[in-house]
């Protein structure tokens, strides 16, 4: 009985159980790329936004205000 053998429940294979039971490392590294890929995005998503200029804000909201325009408007007919 190892650490990891709940990973049968979600379909993981006898090798991969047995891999990971010798080797947990694995999964450490697995779960810290995960979490750096995540912070990638989180700090890309953040340069996108904070570098707009003030006009690509302005038709980005005047977008999104046309649109709640049209279902409201959808909405009352």
């Amino acid at each position: 009985m190892g650490q990891f053998d709940w990973f049968s429940s979600i379909g993981a294979t006898d090798e991969a159980v047995a891999v990971l039971n010798d080797q947990p490392i694995l999964f450490t590294i697995l779960l810290v790329v995960l979490v750096a890929v995540i912070l990638q995005i989180v700090l890309l998503w953040y340069i996108h936004y904070a570098t707009m200029k003030p006009e690509q804000r302005k038709a980005k909201q005047d977008k999104k205000d046309k649109k709640k325009a049209a279902k409201t408007a959808k909405t009352s007919k």
